[in-house]
């Protein structure tokens, strides 16, 4: 049903994803700021799915493009399960969604997070100048 601050910080729901995405018809953009320098960063994905509650919600992403070094989001993310703290699906044994603090894509804990409530920050690996980010943004783009 979605939550947060529409202006703001807000997740559409991931019933709602899963419907907007089934045909493929968005691309999904992550923009990441940089901590310290303030330099903003991207990856774009031609391909975005995010399958039903059936399924975990599994991520379905692909076709990357953008100035953000590498394809470090779907490297770590593509394929995985939606893990809550409810609902541990990572693939590492501590529950990565408690650990920092919300449902996410979670493969394991570390190199990539940029939805991250309780984390020691949010963070893109392999970020010219280091993978600390000061804010995120994730949002589809009609194709």
């Amino acid at each position: 049903m979605g939550f947060g601050d529409p202006s703001g910080n807000y997740w559409l729901g991931n019933d709602l994803l899963s419907q907007l995405t089934a045909n493929y018809r968005y691309k999904l953009r992550i923009d990441l700021q940089q901590n310290g320098t303030g330099n903003w960063y991207y990856a774009e994905y031609s391909r975005f799915r995010v399958q039903s509650e059936a399924d975990s919600y599994t991520l379905m992403v692909s076709g990357f493009s953008g100035n953000a070094s590498w394809d470090a989001f779907g490297l770590h993310h593509n394929g995985q399960k939606f893990s809550t703290i409810e609902r541990d699906n990572d693939r590492v044994s501590s529950n990565c969604a408690a650990l920092l603090g919300g449902g996410f894509w979670w493969s394991d804990c570390g190199l990539c997070h940029v939805n991250a409530a309780r984390s020691t920050g949010y963070f893109y690996c392999a970020l010219p100048g280091g993978g600390h980010l000061q804010s995120t943004r994730m949002w589809l783009q009609c194709k």
